[in-house]
Order: C-alpha cells, then sequence, then structure tokens
C-alpha cells in the first residue's frame, strides 16, 4: 500500500506534481514514516511513503523518485537488497539511497554505503539533523547533474552532430563512414528537415579532404543569371559588370569538399556542365579560354524524388547516373521514433544552457505527445518544438501544455484494436501455445509502431525493461 502523510492509502498518479523533487520514504512503521514525510514535504519537496520494499521498487518504476530515504529492517526484502535491486532494475535512472538503521546494525549500514547509499542515520533520529542529510544529498545529486550535463554538450557530439540509435541511424553512420573514403560524388536524399547537411559535413570529416574547407551552397537561392560563375567563376570583363575575376565555388572548395543542395533546382544548362566536372575534374570559368584543374570532392542533395524530375524533363538522366553512384538515405523522423526521446534530450541541453533555465527534463505524457506525433517537419520541427517548450516552460519538467498547439492537438495513429487475431498466425500446429502468441503479437506491435519500443511497451501495457527481458526470449 502506498500511502500519503496521512497515513490514508492513494495512488500516486492522482496527485503527481511533475516539478518537484520527489523523495521516497520506505518505513514500515506507520508513524515514523509520516513524520519523516511530513519533514520533507516541509521542505517544498513531494514525498511518497510505503511501508515495504516490494512496493518501493514498483513505486521507483512508475514515480522516479529523486531520492529513497529507507530503513534497513523491513518485512521481506530489507533496505540494503532494496538497494541492490534498484541498482540492478534502475541503473540508468537511480535515485540516491539514505539509510536509517539502529544502532545495533551498524555494520549493516556500512555495507550499504559500500553497496552505494549516499549516507546512514542511526534511530532515534535527529530530526534537524536529518534534513539537513537529505538536502546535502539532494544538493550534491543536483550538482552532480549539472556536471553531467554540461560535460555531455562538451564531450557527446554523436557521430559528428547526427544521433541516434535506431537501426536506421546506425546502418546511416556505417554507410558515412564507408563512402567516406571513396572518391566518387555523394547522393544525400531525405525530407526537408532531416539533416542531410549534417550527413554532407560528416562525409568531409570522415574523408580524405577532411583538412580542406566545406562549403555548402543552396541551388535554390542563386539567381539562375548567376549560377555559372557563382559555381565557376569568370573572368574579368566576361559579361557586364564583372569587372574583376571571381574564383567560384569548385576553386574555394579545392581540396576539400562542396555541397550542391537542393541540386534538383539546378538549370539544365548547368547540369550539363557539372556533370563534364564530374567526369573529368576540371572546371572553365566564365570567358576563360583554358580549363581548371580541380581536386574538390561533390556531394549532392535533394529532397525530391530524382528519378520523377528526370521524367518530367527538369533533370539530366546521365547527370543521376553520375551521381548516384553512391547513394544515402536520411531516414524521415517518424521512420526511427525510439530516438526522439534522444534528440529531444540533446535539443533540451542546448536550450536550457542558451536561456540559463534549470529544465530537468521532460513530464511522461509530453514525452509520449512527442513520440505519437508525425514530424511532416523532421529533426528541425522536433529542435523548433522544444525551444518552444522551454521557452514557455517556468517550471523544472516540460508539460504537455507547453508544446506547440499542433503537437498537444494532434490525432494518435491507427489503433491496433482488431488487426491481429491468433488465428492468422502461420505454424505448424493448429493451434500455439500462449508465449508463441504472446512473441507473436509482440512482433507485430513493434512492426507497427516502426521499432519503437517505448511506444510499444506503452501499448501493451508493460515496461520497457519486461518488453526487452520478453524479447530476449526464444
Amino acid at each position: 500500500m502506498i500511502n500519503d502523510v496521512t497515513g490514508k492509502s492513494m495512488h500516486y498518479n492522482n496527485c503527481k506534481q511533475a516539478d518537484q523533487i520527489r523523495v521516497l520514504i520506505v518505513e514500515d512503521d506507520q508513524e515514523l514514516g509520516t513524520l519523516l514525510s511530513e519533514e520533507v514535504r516541509d521542505q517544498g519537496l513531494e514525498t511518497r511513503w510505503t511501508g515495504s520494499a516490494e512496493e518501493a521498487l514498483e513505486l521507483m518504476g512508475e514515480w522516479r523518485p529523486d531520492m529513497v530515504v529507507t530503513d534497513l529492517r523491513l518485512p521481506g526484502m530489507d533496505g540494503l537488497d532494496l538497494l541492490r535491486k534498484a541498482q540492478r532494475d534502475f541503473a540508468e535512472n537511480l535515485p540516491d539511497f539514505l539509510v536509517i538503521t539502529a544502532f545495533g546494525t551498524i555494520t549493516r549500514a556500512v555495507e550499504s554505503l559500500k553497496a552505494g547509499a549516499e549516507d546512514f542515520l542511526t534511530k532515534p533520529l535527529d530530526l534537524d539533523h536529518f534534513i539537513l542529510t537529505v538536502n546535502r544529498i539532494l544538493r550534491n545529486r543536483k550538482m552532480r547533474m549539472e556536471i553531467s550535463m554540461i560535460k555531455s554538450l562538451l564531450d557527446d557530439d554523436g557521430f559528428h552532430g547526427l544521433f541516434g540509435k535506431s537501426r536506421s541511424m546506425r546502418l546511416l553512420f556505417d554507410q558515412i563512414k564507408r563512402v567516406a573514403k571513396a572518391e566518387g560524388p555523394v547522393l544525400i536524399v531525405g525530407e526537408s528537415g532531416t539533416g542531410k547537411e549534417l550527413v554532407a559535413r560528416a562525409i568531409h570529416e570522415e574523408s580524405n579532404h577532411s583538412n580542406g574547407s566545406f562549403l555548402a551552397v543552396n541551388c535554390a537561392g542563386v539567381p539562375e543569371h548567376l549560377m555559372e560563375s557563382e559555381f565557376f567563376g569568370h573572368q574579368a570583363g566576361a559579361f557586364t559588370g564583372a569587372g574583376k575575376s571571381r574564383q567560384g565555388l569548385f576553386s574555394e572548395a579545392r581540396d576539400g569538399t562542396l555541397l550542391l543542395d537542393e541540386i534538383s533546382e539546378m538549370p539544365l544548362f548547368l547540369q550539363a556542365k557539372l556533370l563534364r566536372t564530374l567526369q573529368d575534374g576540371k572546371i572553365r570559368p566564365v570567358g576563360a579560354n583554358q580549363e581548371k584543374d580541380t581536386n574538390v570532392r561533390i556531394l549532392a542533395a535533394t529532397n525530391r524524388e530524382l528519378e520523377k524530375e528526370i521524367q518530367q524533363a527538369h533533370f539530366r538522366e546521365d547527370l543521376f547516373f553520375r551521381l548516384e553512384t553512391f547513394t544515402l538515405r536520411v531516414p524521415a523522423l517518424r521512420d526511427r521514433g525510439e530516438d526522439i526521446e534522444i534528440l529531444a534530450g540533446k535539443f533540451l541541453q542546448t536550450f536550457r544552457i542558451q536561456t540559463g533555465k534549470n529544465i530537468r527534463g521532460f513530464d511522461a505524457r509530453t514525452m509520449k505527445m512527442l513520440e505519437r506525433y508525425p514530424f511532416p517537419g523532421n529533426v528541425r520541427e522536433l529542435k523548433n518544438a522544444v525551444e518552444w517548450a522551454v521557452t514557455f516552460c517556468d517550471g523544472k519538467t516540460i508539460l504537455p501544455e507547453h508544446l506547440p498547439v499542433r503537437i498537444r492537438e494532434a490525432r494518435p495513429g491507427p489503433e491496433l484494436k482488431n488487426e491481429f487475431t491468433p488465428e492468422a498466425i502461420p505454424g505448424n500446429e493448429s493451434f500455439m501455445s500462449l508465449a508463441q502468441v504472446e512473441h507473436k503479437y509482440i512482433d507485430h506491435v513493434l512492426k507497427k509502431v516502426n521499432g519503437n519500443k517505448r511506444r510499444a511497451a506503452s501499448i501493451l501495457g508493460i515496461g520497457r525493461r519486461t518488453l526487452y527481458r520478453k524479447l530476449e526470449q526464444p
């Protein structure tokens, strides 16, 4: 039974206050548990107490306290066993432990310190000393989190600024490393906002051209009558207004990398000249009589299907075949939903430092909204959404009301009801075991949510650790 400070049973979800620091009291003595809870609450902290380690573990998985104050002697599992099990089950979000012990079990308390507890106190408790100890432990925890966050921003650049642990992103990282060592052009395709320029920069950094410059030009942003000069340069007097010679981007990027973004917007006459440069490695500035050698790695990016552009006579087929030697496809964010939490966390760190706000993270409901939203604008839209949320959040946790309206009001995707029937499962036997049906259904749900394990676990009504354990089972 989980109790409030009055001793009455209650469900923690009914009174969750996301912005408060949370302290869980584990004490089978109801009078002492109530007293400690009241003392902690008087410090402006949110508190719950329970009388057993088993219930404490359940609450730790759902309520996620920042700190656990536990008696060593408890019915069933004791406080030291609770600490050790918490370390195994909640390693990624482990609360700090303060142990309370009777004088006769100090040896056991010292053992808890060796196991990872922050401190221990002996009964009878001095309440002033108790509160000082709680505040000290929480201050130290906050300091560790600040240091960890700053270190993460300084040290963790992901893969050249790209972040993600999904299968599609791990595949992309491997492809980048491989094509970077080649010398041919690379075509980078993907929807707007997926990070195509970041992929191009990663290729540059991994390549033999990394000591040279990286230049990116948006083909849609250069006036058509200036494009040839912009790319290939010109001689003085080559045309009206050309008072002096200009190098052009191919010369400026010599020994480096040139990204031609939105290459589908390049006019056909310039596509022909680009093809010639790709074939023989030479350029001819406007008005020049001789060609010049160039040593530059050409990367091209587009959010359009070039095959369709070819059918509509907007893109040269021979240039497409020359570019597609190495084609990298950047996945849409909706196809790698399990990366949303990672990306949102990185953006939160950035905007948190920029604004100076002490925002600890996202409320579970907020993260669920982000994960169910399709993000047509991809990673760029997610970044903008997090910046908006940080701007309008005055507390310590980003709540649903801090998100842009379009995300809050987005309708969830289609339900999975009535789409799965055990009878439809192929098998050698007329009937399947319950374990086989369960395994098939988990696979079914994972496919429907594009491998997003957090969302799958939510649909299945189980914790992510339980889901991982079931996936490991044969």
